[in-house]
């Protein structure tokens, strides 16, 4: 992760809430990227084995007792969505009054979440996804009014350890990112599974047609990281007039039941479920 963003200079502390897989992945970031561990503090019961392992590699603090000490800068909020209104109603008195700014990548927690528990703290809500472990991952973010310049830039930077970062200019739209980036891999992963099983229907080895399938999807995932072209002009980059690739596809490009369209209502079905959650 060390080498693709470098952290600003800002004042006081981070305090991560929430230290699972996705939170993990931040601190290791961060503190990769250049950041004091001492400025660095955990809040989480239970963190992850390799979280415990930065955290007593780097003396970072855990869960300390005083909480008149913790006035951050930044509140990083990563627990999970069910558990978001217990853990904001948690937090020690002194963290409110700090009115830090508060980043969260939790999923469907309005930023109207924060303003109740925090009052007028500025707030960012990102949602990332699962690739952002390798620091592949690709995260949509959307700033509050009051959120400044400065605030925004940190913010961007200590999401940029995971991956790609991309602004969206209004709350409704991270609704949007979540049902095409956020939940993204997983249909890329069951575009996998079906052209293995499609494989196996054809009568090839179990293990020939999942390496077929993987192997394939990983290639052409760094043939369109790396060419930057447009991915319609690698697809007919790949499609011989009349060959077998021609074939295949006008199948999945059907005008009445084609990949796109199945894509299209997949993606709707995903950003509806995501306006249900944050209670719209």
């Amino acid at each position: 992760m060390s080498g693709r963003t470098s952290i600003p200079a800002f004042e006081g502390d981070i305090m991560l809430m929430g230290a699972g897989r996705m939170g993990t992945a931040m601190l290791k970031g961060w503190l990769e990227a250049g950041l004091d561990p001492a400025r660095v503090v955990v809040l989480d019961p239970s963190p992850s084995a390799e979280a415990l392992a930065l955290i007593e590699a780097h003396d970072i603090r855990l869960n300390p007792a005083d909480d008149a000490a913790l006035a951050p800068a930044v509140l990083v909020a990563a627990v999970k969505p069910q558990v978001m209104a217990q853990a904001l109603a948690g937090l020690p008195a002194a963290v409110k009054r700090a009115r830090p700014l508060v980043l969260s990548i939790a999923a469907g927690t309005p930023v109207a979440a924060f303003a109740d528990a925090l009052g007028d703290a500025p707030v960012v809500r990102a949602m990332p996804n699962t690739p952002a472990a390798l620091g592949k991952g690709m995260t949509g973010f959307f700033a509050s009014a009051d959120v400044s310049d400065a605030q925004k830039a940190l913010a961007r930077a200590l999401l940029g350890v995971l991956g790609h970062v991309t602004e969206v200019t209004t709350e409704a739209d991270i609704d949007k990112v979540t049902a095409v980036s956020g939940s993204g891999p997983a249909y890329v992963f069951l575009l996998t599974e079906c052209l293995a099983r499609a494989a196996r229907e054809l009568g090839l080895p179990a293990e020939v047609a999942d390496e077929l399938a993987r192997r394939t999807v990983i290639g052409a995932a760094a043939l369109l990281e790396r060419s930057g072209e447009d991915p319609a002009a690698l697809r007919r980059a790949v499609t011989s007039p009349g060959g077998t690739t021609e074939a295949a596809l006008e199948v999945l490009m059907a005008d009445d039941d084609g990949l796109c369209h199945l894509m299209e209502r997949a993606v709707k079905a995903a950003e509806r479920r995501a306006r249900e959650l944050a209670g719209k």
